[in-house]
């Protein structure tokens, strides 16, 4: 019989562990799927291991990870991957934000035959204007190098085994799990979903982390900003030109320019644009220095199936 798997990155979620597990099992048992439970703990600072090990003592089909320190989502992500066993590998938010009842309709689209499951949103709930187009910006450039529409992508999804293993093959160690699981190509559908809101505790996201962690998977995934660098230089290059040709016809018509305050005005564009440039260039050195010391992405301290401690079965992050 095929079992499905679930990864769930928790932090600080110890308010809605054992809600969602009772709510999976009960959505999964109900629909006669098999099924196992991967809740990754990404170093939380409140209780929600001890959730999670109540959890696994009342359903022996959970799998507890939990990490030495904060490695970040999309670590757990990757880890919860590596730990899943099933046939086919779901992955979910833990504040039930994505419906458990859409499962079902994923796992029939697998049993069909596709590979990869899209949850596609079919709005993006109640957002601010501004993050609504900052996420549009966002998605518009992942969009142009995945070559696959991410408007309203998610991290929600259902990936079949052999889509699994080739994502884990990868080797770079900063990913963007929403954009890599499009990026394997194989058969893909996709099923839209409601957001629904969040029944208890408090969102993760900050807008300054937001931003950060748009750059961060935009720079791991595109070269995108490195372009920006070449056209903004193009730019400032074309208005030197001009700047050059109205000067010398200025010059030779024997008209004088006083030019201080253009000078100045040119001094600080060039020099803005050149700092902006080796900041986008240093961060790409950066990701490069991270990846040349192979460290791994994430670190397990203790992995627990049900109520027992299988620690030495940890599949270790290469």
């Amino acid at each position: 019989m095929s079992i499905l798997s679930v990864v769930l990155p928790a932090y600080n979620e110890e308010q809605m562990v054992g809600k969602t597990c009772r709510v999976l099992h009960e959505v999964l048992s109900g629909a006669g799927i098999s099924y196992e439970l991967v809740l990754v703990n990404d170093g939380s600072k409140d209780n929600t291991w001890n959730e999670i090990l109540k959890a696994g003592e009342k359903d022996p089909n959970i799998l507890g990870v939990h990490f030495s320190r904060n490695f970040g989502k999309e670590a757990a992500v990757f880890a919860g991957l590596a730990q899943a066993s099933g046939d086919a590998v779901a992955v979910m938010d833990c504040d039930l934000q994505h419906p458990a009842e859409t499962l079902i309709e994923m796992y029939q689209k697998w049993k069909e035959g596709y590979e990869v499951i899209e949850g596609v949103k079919k709005s993006r709930g109640e957002e601010s204007f501004l993050h609504k187009e900052s996420a549009g910006f966002f998605y518009g450039i992942m969009s142009k190098a995945t070559k696959v529409d991410m408007q309203n992508a998610s991290d929600f999804k259902m990936m079949d085994r052999k889509v699994v293993n080739s994502i884990l093959s990868l080797t770079e160690r900063n990913m963007f799990f929403r954009a890599t699981s499009s990026w394997v190509g194989y058969k893909t559908t996709y099923v839209e979903f409601e957001v629904h809101e969040r029944e208890a505790g408090e969102s993760k996201w900050s807008t300054w982390s937001l931003i950060k962690y748009a750059f961060t998977n935009i720079v791991a995934f595109t070269t995108a900003p490195l372009q920006f660098v070449t056209v903004g230089g193009g730019i400032c290059f074309g208005c030197s030109l001009i700047m050059i040709i109205y000067s010398l016809i200025q010059y030779f018509r024997g008209q004088a320019i006083e030019g201080y305050t253009t000078t100045i005005l040119l001094l600080l564009l060039i020099g803005s644009a050149i700092m902006l440039s080796l900041g986008v260039i240093g961060y790409y050195l950066a990701k490069i220095y991270e990846e040349v010391k192979h460290r791994p992405r994430y670190i397990v301290s203790q992995i627990v199936r049900g109520n027992k401690d299988v620690t030495g079965s940890v599949r270790h992050d290469v």
